[in-house]
């Protein structure tokens, strides 16, 4: 065989384990990338659902503190009533 005819051969094996390399490397790339974007989005059902919960407990929070405000008022009443009646007040 001519020595040309090798040379082609040789470059023609070269072009085509580049190009299985770079096709590889961008098929990893896109696994990779696929990967992050489901990541991120697991990451923000997460956060979504973290802040929907701290929201609720805020409100929980805010009805009780408003429960305990109206129970002290109550309470405070009540003592002012017993020390209206206590025959032992000075």
């Amino acid at each position: 065989m001519a020595t040309w005819i090798w040379i082609v051969i040789a470059v023609a094996a070269v072009v085509v384990v580049g190009a299985a390399v770079l096709g590889a490397r961008r098929a990893r790339e896109r696994r990779v990338v696929v990967q992050q974007r489901e990541e991120a989005q697991e990451l923000r059902q997460d956060a979504q659902q973290r802040h929907r919960r701290a929201k609720e407990r805020e409100e929980l929070s805010r009805e009780l503190a408003e429960r305990a405000k109206s129970e002290r008022k109550e309470a405070d009443q009540v003592a002012a009533r017993a020390a209206q009646v206590d025959p032992d007040r000075d």
